[in-house]
């Protein structure tokens, strides 16, 4: 079911049927949420001019990615950049996309979501996952630290390796805040009571979406850029894109090339 193997440096395991590229993400504890400090990195931006329209609605949604706690999350498998249409018609051979330029560009879902997440043989990472994968060890912003994020991070299609593989985070992680992505969690606005294990909140409801500056670009001077944070989450709602992820294989399973 698995390839051990290379990809742009680093370790990765292939899933041999679709060839959906993954990641091990190693274990570890980190501070999930919107911290005071990354707060003040975005006033920041603002008093040096850096905002087009008002990042006010950003702060008054502050408290749905707060309390800050620490959370405990296992080592784990995850995509190493969304899944895209020609990787979605391996499950799902008749799919459309009307939002994609070609077919490595990333898939969104609409109509066909649930089809392709009862089809995969793998499941959606928490949110605890996704944002600890997001930042891959760092508490600024994004990844990159906490300059204004800008177009140039914005990766939304994966037919040229040697730009998907300079996207990278320190997990070997592509395009994280790009694309929206869902995650196995219900909406529930804010952290408080919240599992600290990585567990996802269950119940009913539409799931919790990660990231999405790509969904809304061309930009359109509405500070969209606040989608590639690592703590922006909103409710899901139209179409999303997905990004599996898988517990490790044991060695049983796997091979290497």
């Amino acid at each position: 079911m698995w390839i051990e193997e290379t990809v742009a440096g680093r370790p990765a395991w292939r899933h041999t049927a679709s060839g959906v590229v993954f990641r091990a993400v190693p274990g570890g504890t980190f501070r999930m949420g919107l911290s005071n400090a990354e707060l003040e990195a975005v006033r920041a931006i603002e008093r040096s001019g850096g905002v087009e329209d008002t990042v006010e609605p950003f702060f008054a949604a502050a408290k749905d990615a707060q309390p800050v706690r620490e959370v405990r999350v296992e080592p784990f498998l995850i995509a190493r950049h969304p899944l895209t249409v020609a990787q979605v018609r391996h499950w799902l051979p008749d799919y459309e996309d009307d939002y994609a330029d070609g077919d490595t560009t990333t898939a969104r879902l609409e109509d066909d979501l649930d089809d392709l997440l009862d089809a995969l043989p793998f499941r959606l990472p928490s949110e605890a996952e996704w944002e600890y994968a997001t930042r891959a060890g760092t508490t600024t912003l994004t990844f990159r630290g906490d300059d204004k994020p800008d177009e140039d991070q914005i990766l939304d299609d994966f037919g040229d390796e040697e730009r998907t593989a300079a996207a990278e985070n320190a997990f070997g992680l592509a395009a994280m805040g790009s694309a929206g992505e869902i995650c196995a969690d219900v909406w529930i606005p804010g952290f408080a009571g919240a599992p600290t294990d990585a567990r996802p909140r269950t119940g009913d409801g539409p799931r919790t979406v990660r990231g999405g500056a790509a969904d809304l670009y061309p930009w359109q001077g509405c500070d969209e850029w606040l989608l590639l944070l690592s703590a922006t989450r909103y409710e899901h709602s139209q179409f999303t894109a997905v990004r599996p992820a898988a517990p490790l294989p044991s060695r049983s399973h796997s091979g290497r090339m």
